[in-house]
């Protein structure tokens, strides 16, 4: 939650009055308090985990909308959660930043079967050229149609472009962030 990625994130989307709460989850916990490499959690536990803070900030912010979101895994498992705490009216929508479409190296074994159902407002802003899913792969994935797309050019998962292209990682952290804020506020009422 500290990366600088998530960090430039949390603050840009302050700065346009969206209040935003970060939290680890525990391999990461475990990680800052031990020092050592962690692998992720099993998903059961993954989705616990963000499941708890969908509940405490529901609970401190209502009756303000709650939009769940984050980064590459994050916000894969906001996703998994996004439909059931959205017919539950707990959440008014999902925000995820480099979805990994698939894992590293194999487009074949795809992350999307729940995405094709989902009617939950869903943003995913992903670079062109993301290895977790390019623009040319997600063309051909069955998405519902409320999964908005928002194509960061040339960027990578972390949204970094190359120099060449004429954009810088700064910018399109600030156009992701820039766009998020749109899709909730067109979402708040």
């Amino acid at each position: 939650m500290d990366s600088d990625f998530m960090q430039s994130l949390a603050d840009m989307l302050v700065a346009q009055g969206v209040g935003v709460v970060r939290f680890e989850f525990p391999y990461m916990e475990e990680r800052r308090a031990s020092g050592k490499r962690r692998p992720p959690n099993k998903m059961d536990v993954l989705l616990e985990a963000f499941q708890v803070q969908i509940d405490r900030a529901g609970a401190e912010l209502s009756p303000v909308p709650l939009f769940i979101g984050g980064k590459s895994m994050g916000g894969r498992v906001a996703s998994m959660l996004a439909q059931e705490n959205f017919e539950r009216q707990k959440v008014a929508g999902a925000v995820c930043l480099g979805y990994p479409f698939h894992p590293p190296g194999k487009p074949e074994k795809l992350r999307t079967e729940h995405l094709g159902d989902l009617a939950c407002p869903t943003l995913i802003v992903q670079g062109t050229r993301d290895k977790l899913g390019n623009r040319e792969e997600v063309a051909g994935y069955a998405l519902s149609s409320a999964v908005e797309l928002y194509w960061l050019e040339d960027g990578d998962h972390d949204l970094k472009p190359r120099k060449a292209s004429g954009f810088s990682q700064q910018h399109h952290w600030q156009a992701a962030a820039d766009r998020a804020v749109a899709f909730m506020r067109a979402r708040e009422s």
